[in-house]
């Protein structure tokens, strides 16, 4: 498969010349010639429906409770539909389509069906789950620590710098993973620069992503979010606020530029 350009001479391995195709699988993920993720989601919407399909008995019956739903479709079915979303570059579209599948299995599974409606904020209450799209948003966000900490001559990190050479042609350029993660960083107050300065902390990042991105997963049998605890335990260690501080979201954006500034609240 060749991006951009044009072969000159075939690929060869012990002297057999290899195929050039359009798209290929590579560790699970579809790897396509137009270089976006359109037929990996396609892909991977398939195979989840199928694997939900396969378990119709179980959502169909009373024996089970939903907590027990829930967690068969966590395990057999979201994770094949979000297997290597942490590194797909998507548009609306792409979002809305994997949204719509996520919340018509979630209502399958706790048997909601027309003429009974129940908006998508208490069927997550109900369910304790979240949207697919917060799902994918924060595996992006984990991702990127995990990048941003790697070595400067490491493949994934010379990628997420790399701009390729030549001209590109005409027409509004593509969204990179890069300017869609950017994007994502913008709306939640923070540059690129703090997001590269507390990523070398693996502690802060990943209270700072579980913060800003939780899931129901994630709240004890007392009712309150263990990010918050663990917010708490973090910033409080660090000495950036008082210990009778509640932490919240806003708290951990401004504990970025206090971590990077060395000043204290």
């Amino acid at each position: 498969m060749s991006i951009n350009t044009t072969p000159t001479a075939p690929v060869t391995v012990n002297g057999e010349p290899l195929e050039f195709v359009q798209d290929f699988t590579y560790l699970g993920s579809l790897i396509s010639k137009d270089n976006g993720g359109q037929k990996d989601i396609k892909a991977r919407l398939c195979k989840a429906r199928c694997a939900f399909a396969k378990l119709q008995n179980i959502w169909k019956s009373n024996q089970y409770i939903t907590k027990t739903k829930i967690r068969l479709y966590n395990s057999n079915v979201k994770s094949i539909l979000l297997y290597g979303s942490e590194c797909w570059r998507v548009v609306k579209g792409d979002m809305a389509k994997i949204d719509a599948f996520h919340n018509r299995c979630l209502r399958k599974t706790c048997q909601i069906f027309w003429p009974n409606k129940m908006s998508n904020v208490d069927l997550y209450k109900k369910t304790g789950c979240n949207s697919a799209v917060l799902e994918i948003k924060r595996r992006r966000l984990r991702w990127l620590g995990h990048v941003l900490r790697m070595p400067q001559d490491s493949i994934p990190k010379v990628a997420l710098r790399w701009t390729p050479p030549g001209k590109r042609k005409r027409g509004r350029p593509k969204m990179t993973w890069r300017q869609s993660v950017m994007a994502e960083l913008k709306e939640m107050g923070l540059s690129w620069g703090e997001a590269q300065a507390s990523a070398k902390d693996r502690t802060l990042w990943r209270s700072i992503v579980v913060a800003l991105c939780p899931t129901g997963d994630e709240e004890d049998k007392d009712g309150a979010p263990k990010n918050i605890k663990l917010c708490t335990q973090m910033v409080v260690r660090n000495g950036l606020v008082k210990h009778d501080t509640v932490v919240t979201p806003d708290a951990v954006k401004t504990s970025f530029a206090l971590t990077i500034t060395g000043h204290h609240m």
